[in-house]
């Protein structure tokens, strides 16, 4: 089993940044690839970047330019930096992870909300 342990959100004005911080925990050798949902209310959960343990990396076309992921692999722990924050950013932020072999996010995060006040 893996546990995925975020932190980092918070209230922030917009054009101001934040890093959220994921640890895994647990089985952490069955992990490939870690990434960051999110989930505003009223909408459905959408992928705002991953990356794999090799560092191949994702972005969301709605955050390239803006939001940046890194992982360090010694720790266990993905980050996600968010910068020049936008209104439409606030939103439940969940650290997921997926297992070597698999095709899909298996273990979730509880959520770190990231609110930005404009």
């Amino acid at each position: 089993q893996v546990q995925l342990v975020e932190s980092g959100g918070g209230l922030v004005q917009a054009g101001g940044s934040l890093r959220l911080t994921c640890a895994a925990q647990g089985s952490v050798l069955s992990i490939n690839v870690m990434g960051w949902y999110r989930q505003a209310p009223g909408t459905q959960r959408e992928l705002v970047a991953s990356i794999t343990k090799g560092g191949i990396e994702y972005l969301a076309d709605s955050v390239k330019g803006r939001f940046t992921i890194s992982r360090d692999n010694a720790k266990n722990t993905v980050y996600l930096h968010v910068n020049s924050l936008k209104s439409e950013d606030t939103a439940v932020y969940y650290c997921a992870a997926e297992r070597v072999g698999s095709s899909r996010f298996t273990y979730w995060g509880q959520g770190t909300q990231v609110t930005v006040s404009s």
